[in-house]
């Protein structure tokens, strides 16, 4: 089961830096997020960085906003520029979201800014139009896999609203391939290891992260049980690739560079662990640190991780 690192993850940073981070840490490849930034456009230069730093591009990001300078402004535009880019970078998978389906306004609320749906403006209805008419042919004409990524709910006023279309288990699943993404679940309250199983067989490509209130923590810092999820697709013999998509404030971005590649590499290594244990999910070990040594961890050698294996360890 291979891990890729997404660039979304520190969008903060320069794709380059990005590249340089994710060879340090050990991942399987790259998953690359498009947005204003040229140099995540410009397939002479990812192709410098994949070959330089021996990371293959293995998937593609399609961008989420329509300020993409020399891009579409339509969401269906965008998908065909990013199919043109991957396919430039010879990526395997196409990732992109979900038609939304209200409109809002914001609104100041003291210091804070607030999103307020207005009832019957369905910004998605073109982009609707297109999937259930043309998005099928385009599948059918690239040399590669589109997948269509579940979304979070947003909590506005104490109430969950439900701003996309066909956001649901078994709505989704009308698409032949999909993003699963884990911290979009928790934001339902719902569990990856359940939702799987209902999806059919159709996750071609994973976004890993944990939820605790914020969305995209680090795989072992929030509520869900992501153990038992990659255990799960261990047993499944799942094929796909496990993109770990965080924000840049769960990696501490902004300090050192040496102590980003610590968390990120505490992260990837659990993953591992987890993704080799299809029996059973190993939980964090009370105690765990992300800063102890890590190479027992990929080697399978006693430390305090392999220790805990099965019972509580001491803090």
């Amino acid at each position: 089961m291979d891990f890729i690192f997404s660039t979304g993850s520190l969008w903060s940073y320069g794709i380059e830096r990005c590249f340089e981070l994710a060879a340090r840490t050990g991942f399987d490849g790259i998953e690359l997020m498009v947005d204003q930034r040229w140099d995540t456009r410009q397939p002479d230069h990812l192709r410098r960085l994949s070959d330089q730093h021996h990371l293959p591009i293995v998937a593609v990001h399609s961008p989420f906003t329509p300020s993409v300078p020399g891009w579409p402004f339509d969401e269906p535009g965008r998908i065909q520029a990013t199919v043109k880019l991957a396919q430039a970078l010879s990526a395997r998978v196409v990732v992109h979201h979900l038609p939304i389906r209200v409109g809002w306004i914001w609104i100041q609320v003291g210091q804070k800014s607030l999103p307020l749906p207005v009832p019957g403006w369905d910004r998605g209805k073109p982009y609707c139009r297109w999937l259930e008419c043309d998005y099928a042919a385009l599948q059918e004409s690239v040399g590669l896999i589109l997948c269509i990524e579940n979304m979070p709910t947003k909590q506005i006023l104490g109430r969950r609203w439900q701003l996309h279309h066909w956001n649901t288990p078994e709505e989704i699943v009308r698409f032949p391939s999909l993003t699963m993404d884990t911290t979009h679940l928790g934001t339902w309250g719902l569990e990856p290891v359940d939702v799987y199983p209902r999806l059919n067989g159709q996750v071609c490509h994973i976004h890993l992260s944990n939820f605790d209130g914020k969305e995209h923590r680090r795989p072992e810092a929030g509520r869900l049980h992501l153990d038992r999820f990659l255990a799960l697709l261990a047993r499944d013999s799942y094929r796909g690739v496990i993109s770990l998509e965080m924000q840049p404030d769960a990696l501490d971005a902004g300090q050192s560079d040496d102590h980003l590649v610590e968390l990120m590499t505490a992260s990837l290594a659990l993953c591992r662990v987890w993704a080799s244990t299809p029996e059973i999910g190993i939980p964090v070990p009370v105690g765990w640190h992300p800063y102890a040594s890590l190479q027992g961890v990929r080697n399978g050698r006693d430390n305090s991780l392999s220790r805990c294996i099965g019972r509580p360890c001491a803090a």
